[in-house]
């Protein structure tokens, strides 16, 4: 597997009407932050950005970039109703949840 690809696709959906898209690698994440209006940047935003951009020059890891990336999906309203989130118990990834608009 490439170290940039993420290990569950993050399942979004960019606008109403339009059907779900999969983002598959820490490369198409940045593809989709660098397109993100600048109105709409804030603090999440960045967060996601830096993440996704210390994964390409292995800073951070791919992991983390899907997570932050993820969390920017979610606060921004962008995640699909059915992507499966990880859930945490005892400090490890165990499972999956759905995301809850």
């Amino acid at each position: 597997m490439d170290r940039l690809q993420f290990e569950v696709p993050v399942r979004i959906t960019p606008a109403p009407g339009l059907p779900v898209e999969e983002i598959y690698s820490v490369e198409q994440a940045l593809d989709f932050l660098q397109d993100w209006p600048k109105r709409r940047q804030g603090k999440v935003y960045d967060l996601a950005f830096n993440a996704c951009f210390g994964a390409t020059v292995d800073v951070a890891s791919s992991e983390e970039a899907c997570r932050a990336f993820m969390a920017f999906c979610r606060v921004s309203g962008l995640l699909a109703r059915d992507m499966m989130l990880p859930v945490k118990r005892g400090g490890s990834a165990r499972g999956f949840r759905e995301a809850r608009a």
